[in-house]
């Protein structure tokens, strides 16, 4: 590496998380460039919300920046026919609930708000790095009040099936709202630590709205000024003297004397294996990445007559579907959500193993569509860069001992949905980073 760096800063990784920690690096004064592997940046939707700092910090709002929230916000077939239909507004909801069941549509308002609450819980935890367990000063664990550390510590081991049977009675309700709680996860819908999941993906919904919404913020912030970005560019960190000291291109070696990546930590640590200590090393082994999910798209002869459509017909279902995937099975119903959009659905298909031709048609079948218009494949690696189980989240995130950002190698820090608070969080993972990092240096 040279003497004289060209830029500050290099992210590895032009995603959303690396592309806030650019922006926020670039604004304080440092120059700042983004590489990326691929070829050219994707006119991709981001699912999962997009911290109001964020947006109000880097002026996302004036540059045309769009989060939308379908309504319905979902649609679920009944088993008599006809489909169950959930709305933004709670009180809609509660009539098309009553239609299924009185009992429920008596309850949800007050499910709603609960819920609410407590997803309101982590919104704070989310925009600010995890708390520091081992700190000696109390006040560090209490920072949020000690009702809101008692609340989070209820819901962290229940699982979504428990925490939905003790509300509602029919099937369909539960099995569309309990698919929020395994999203992601090779688990099933009764696997402790589903209910956190839930409320992780409630995070930044309005109440009554189990999904979270969709935006385009990383075409946003692709097309702002302020970072240089690389595209092609396959990139792994140099090390020299135990400190990071840019990034390596090929043959090509780019000077910085900070690096952070975007990158989900096992890829970013693998090349560093041997200038890690040991017990680190197995630490981010152990990380749970376990890919579940085939994405895929239907093109469409006509409109859909949904905005996002939930075959996941009972919490039962959503179990048995899991159950294939226990062991190593593709499942025979799997959880299949639908989003329908420009001409095409979008699709989310879970406990997937491997993709192959039974699969498409089962998938077919089930949305009613011929199989020929269906297209899937598997998820390259997991979307949030390592599951959101109980023993990686908060201050386990990416592995205990290394949740603020920072890594065992000085100068290398990670901003990726491999740390706190994780995936489906658009930017805030790159926003705590970036404070960090401004703080450190």
């Amino acid at each position: 590496m040279s003497a004289a760096a060209r830029w500050d800063a290099i992210v590895i990784g032009a995603d959303v998380n690396g592309l806030v920690a650019a922006h926020y690096l670039a604004r304080a004064g440092r120059r700042v460039l983004v590489v990326d592997p691929r070829k050219a940046p994707e006119q991709r939707v981001d699912v999962g919300w997009v911290p109001p700092q964020v947006i109000r910090e880097l002026g996302l709002a004036s540059r045309g920046l769009q989060v939308e929230q379908a309504d319905p916000w979902i649609a679920a077939p009944l088993s008599g026919g006809g489909r169950l239909e959930l709305r933004r507004d709670i009180g809609e909801s509660v009539e098309r609930i009553r239609r299924v069941s009185p009992a429920d549509a008596a309850k949800w308002p007050e499910f709603c708000t609960r819920m609410q609450r407590l997803a309101g819980v982590l919104e704070a935890l989310y925009v600010q790095p995890a708390p520091d367990v081992e700190t000696r000063e109390i006040g560090e664990l209490l920072r949020l009040g000690k009702q809101t550390v008692i609340d989070l510590l209820r819901i962290l081991p229940m699982s979504i099936a428990e925490l939905l049977d003790d509300w509602f009675e029919n099937d369909t309700l539960k099995g569309v709202v309990g698919a929020a709680g395994v999203w992601h996860l090779r688990q099933g819908p009764r696997a402790g630590g589903t209910a956190f999941n839930f409320l992780h993906h409630h995070v930044g919904s309005p109440g009554g709205v189990f999904r979270p919404s969709r935006s385009n913020v990383t075409q946003i912030l692709t097309a702002m000024p302020g970072v240089e970005v690389r595209w092609g560019a396959e990139a792994a960190v140099a090390v020299a003297g135990g400190r990071a000291g840019g990034v390596r291109v090929g043959s090509e070696e780019l000077s910085a004397p900070l690096v952070v990546s975007s990158a989900d930590p096992q890829t970013t640590f693998e090349p560093l294996k041997p200038q890690l200590d040991a017990e680190f090393v197995r630490a981010v082994a152990n990380i749970k990445s376990r890919s579940i999910v085939a994405r895929g798209s239907v093109t469409l002869e006509r409109p859909a007559d949904f905005k996002t459509l939930c075959l996941a017909p009972s919490l039962d279902h959503l179990e048995r579907a899991y159950d294939d995937a226990k062991y190593g099975r593709t499942s025979a119903r799997p959880y299949v959500e639908a989003v329908a959009t420009d001409g095409r659905l979008d699709l989310h298909v879970q406990y997937v193993v491997s993709v192959d031709q039974a699969l498409v048609e089962r998938v077919a079948a089930a949305l009613g569509v011929p199989a020929g218009q269906v297209r899937l494949e598997p998820q390259a690696g997991h979307h949030y860069h390592g599951e959101l189980t109980l023993d990686q989240i908060l201050f386990m995130r990416p592995v205990p001992g290394w949740s603020r950002y920072r890594t065992p190698i000085h100068g290398l820090y990670l901003c990726g949905p491999g740390t706190h608070p994780g995936g489906g969080i658009a930017g805030a993972a790159g926003r705590n980073a970036a404070r960090v990092i401004l703080k450190d240096n």
